[in-house]
């Protein structure tokens, strides 16, 4: 008789545990699932945007790990045992905004919004890196963030108030720790 080879299971859904703005998440998800769908449809955090779905408008920018990365271009289950920061978790504990936050508000960094929250993520990365960047490095920074409203100007301006505050002092939200 003729021994039969036992076939690899594959599993639809995977149990994942991630730390999202400070707090732990444990939850099925679909394999094939995106890391920005798992935000917005399983933790109903629907202020990380989805764009283009291929990673080239920035609007899905979450930290992990303290690094930006495109939600969009993950799998949720790549995410399994990391900890993720996103534009809900970049206020403070009493609901003040984040210098950046307050920046962009005070500069008119925005118009229709959509892509604030990748923006805003994606300058708190470049600020934590370089402090203190000039105006072509700024440029140069969000040029993998595509906005169609305001020109950007207004932007770079934001991004220079905020790092002018946080070198002075301001508080700089790392991401936040397990409660």
């Amino acid at each position: 008789m003729q021994e039969q080879e036992e076939t690899p299971t594959f599993s639809e859904e995977s149990l994942i545990s991630v730390t999202v703005n400070g707090h732990i998440y444990e939850r099925n998800a679909p394999v094939r699932m995106l890391l920005s769908d798992f935000l917005r449809h399983e933790l109903h955090l629907t202020g990380t945007h989805v764009g283009c779905e291929h990673g080239v408008c920035g609007c899905c920018t979450v930290l992990l790990n303290g690094e930006a990365v495109r939600s969009c271009l993950m799998l949720a289950v790549q995410a399994d045992g990391m900890a993720l920061t996103t534009i809900e978790g970049m206020a403070g504990t009493n609901s003040e905004l984040h210098p950046i936050q307050q920046a962009f508000q005070e500069k008119h960094g925005l118009q229709c919004g959509f892509c604030t929250s990748g923006m805003i993520i994606s300058v708190h990365a470049m600020l934590h890196e370089n402090p203190n960047p000039t105006e072509e490095e700024i440029r140069h920074e969000l040029s993998g963030n595509l906005c169609r409203c305001t020109g950007y100007q207004n932007i770079v301006e934001a991004v220079k108030l905020a790092a002018e505050r946080l070198r002075a002092g301001a508080a700089f939200n790392a991401p936040k720790e397990v409660e």
